[in-house]
């Protein structure tokens, strides 16, 4: 018999990842050209010829154990330099290379930090609506995921609620900006806001809470948007970058975290990060790709190529009649229900072969999230089917 655990994760299993292979049965029996899957993050857009480049100068080495040897667990020091200067550049901040700790991607790098802070019963805050495995991450080491409830209005954050929320308990804070499922970049203002919050609430408390900032979709931001890097805002901040969405590699499970000296016993964090890097079993990030990363630190994906499908997806959505934020940052739409209950609406949306997503996943129901890193010609095609779903409930 399996744990009792995952007999609960099981039952609870990805809803995305559920949508994704229903997508795969639906293109085999009408062909892929005839289905609009809007559900899955999988970046479209392809990684940027320097990817390429610095695989085949890296192979082309002699020295095969500067690519396949065991190395540190916090990975390789000129790699984790390079990122160190990359960040100090763009930021004006001041990281060494102890600073970083190479992960499998910003999933790995989010257990890593979790394993590394929590105690059962530990408390975890996070802003609905939130990807929906950070809860499964926090279960993971016996934490408690609390979701501040969503922000309807603008979706920035909750702060109001946010205050009420906090505990004796609370060890940690995530956040992530430009947000997956809403594609909301939190400004300075609230920023400043919650680091206020959160200073005045050790003080009351006597503890350390740590804001872990979820940063994925750091480089995908429209319009001149500017997304703050939280380390120079609030002192106790862990930052996990992945470049699955900048270089396209989602695929090679490659990211980093972040500790800065200045966080609370800093030192011991960044030791027991390394531990629990190994004793989860990943024991270092994919060693050819970190160097392949140290390489395009300065590259970047076609973003110009996710606004086209943003702007006329976005559209297109509020010509036909749908409500929805017009997002800053990332590659989703979320868009409002005609009905209440948003699963009702996506297992309408799918007679017009519409695969989205429904907002309950994502900790705010009454939504459903839309992933617009998908060909041009889908979201062209989708439009109509829109249209005519949208007709359905009266919008147009």
């Amino acid at each position: 018999m399996i744990s009792e655990k995952m007999i609960g994760m099981v039952q609870n299993s990805s809803a995305i990842r559920a949508m994704f292979e229903e997508g795969k049965i639906m293109a085999a029996k009408y062909g892929a050209e005839n289905v609009y899957d809007f559900s899955l993050g999988n970046p479209n857009v392809p990684a940027p010829a320097e990817v390429k480049e610095a695989i085949e100068e890296i192979l082309g080495e002699e020295d095969s154990l500067m690519v396949h040897g065991y190395m540190s667990n916090s990975g390789y020091e000129d790699v984790r330099q390079a990122i160190a200067d990359s960040i100090n550049k763009k930021f004006e901040t001041q990281f060494r290379q102890e600073n970083i700790l190479m992960t499998v991607g910003a999933a790995g790098g989010l257990n890593v930090i979790l394993k590394t802070l929590l105690n059962p019963q530990d408390e975890v805050l996070t802003f609905a609506p939130y990807f929906g495995e950070y809860r499964s991450y926090v279960s993971n080491f016996d934490g408690i995921l609390k979701a501040v409830p969503a922000n309807t209005v603008d979706f920035q954050p909750n702060l109001e609620a946010f205050e009420t929320m906090i505990t004796p308990k609370t060890k940690a804070v995530i956040v992530n900006t430009p947000n997956n499922p809403t594609g909301v970049v939190y400004s300075e203002d609230t920023i400043k806001k919650l680091a206020q919050i959160l200073e005045d609430k050790q003080k009351e408390y006597g503890i350390s809470i740590y804001l872990i900032s979820d940063e994925p979709y750091r480089e995908l931001a429209y319009d001149g948007a500017e997304v703050p890097y939280l380390t120079k805002y609030y002192k106790n901040t862990i930052v996990g970058y992945s470049f699955s969405k900048s270089l396209s590699l989602p695929g090679e499970r490659i990211g980093y975290l972040v500790i800065p000296d200045e966080a609370d016993e800093s030192e011991l964090i960044i030791g027991a990060a390394n531990v629990a890097n190994r004793i989860l079993g990943y024991v270092n990030a994919p060693s050819l790709f970190q160097r392949v990363i140290a390489k395009c630190l300065d590259a970047k994906v076609d973003v110009e190529y996710y606004n086209r499908n943003r702007e006329t997806l976005y559209n297109g959505l509020v010509k036909a009649g749908f409500s929805c934020i017009r997002p800053e940052g990332a590659f989703y739409l979320f868009v409002k229900s005609p009905v209440e209950n948003e699963k009702e609406f996506c297992e309408a949306a799918k007679k017009y072969h519409l695969l989205i997503v429904p907002g309950s996943s994502f900790a705010c129901p009454g939504y459903v999230r839309l992933a617009y890193c998908v060909s041009y010609e889908t979201v062209t095609g989708a439009l109509p089917k829109f249209e005519e779903l949208a007709k359905e409930y009266g919008l147009s």
